[in-house]
């Protein structure tokens, strides 16, 4: 089993993450691995994401990557901060080769026919199917995974806890993504977060 299919198993969902506040970001992470989330995807999209990285890396049990990683600086800063794997929500051949010669698990983002073979070509079966819902749904990537035999996703983006179940009973999906279990801009609140991550964490997959 590859690294990026290890973390990928762990469990069916990924948080994904907005930390404005750097310390917001242990108690975050202890209530999601509390709740049963152990991977967490800290997105770039903040000042203090790279010090949140830091932060819950020191959580016991956890398994701490990086999203919206755009470039090879990006990666290079996510990979220095401690991230145990990367996210892209698309795919350049500069941060493919980067991603490569890191080591580093990479789940890199695809949203059509034509970026899952640019993907195939670079040597990449794990994928991050993303905007999900905005690039067809579940009817898009049920007709893609066809085409796509071995190829695994991770659809992301409109996916909440009301149908992550139907994207989870699809055998292409090795575990979806989404932003419902900890909202960005809500104020802190670990026991809320447990408790979205526990209902979450009981989801099937086939």
């Amino acid at each position: 089993m590859s690294d990026i299919d290890r973390i990928l198993g762990l469990a069916p969902v990924i948080p994904v993450l907005v930390i404005e506040r750097v310390e917001d970001a242990r108690p975050i992470a202890e209530a999601l691995v509390a709740g049963g989330l152990p991977v967490l995807e800290v997105t770039l999209r903040t000042p203090a994401a790279l010090e949140a990285i830091r932060e819950m890396r020191g959580v016991p049990g956890t398994v701490v990557g990086t999203g919206t990683v755009l470039d090879p600086d990006q990666l290079a800063a996510a990979r220095d901060a401690g991230a145990e794997f990367v996210v892209s929500p698309g795919l350049t051949e500069r941060l493919g080769v980067a991603a490569r010669d890191s080591g580093l698990p990479f789940l890199p983002g695809v949203a059509s026919a034509s970026d899952i073979m640019r993907a195939r070509d670079m040597g990449f079966s794990r994928l991050k199917f993303f905007p999900a819902e905005a690039s067809g749904g579940i009817k898009a990537l049920k007709g893609l995974a066809a085409i796509f035999g071995g190829m695994r996703f991770c659809p992301t983006g409109g996916i909440i806890q009301d149908n992550a179940q139907t994207w989870l009973d699809l055998p292409a999906v090795a575990c979806v993504g989404g932003s419902w279990l900890v909202p960005a801009g809500e104020p802190l609140d670990p026991t809320a977060i447990r408790a979205r991550a526990e209902t979450a964490a009981a989801l099937r997959r086939p």
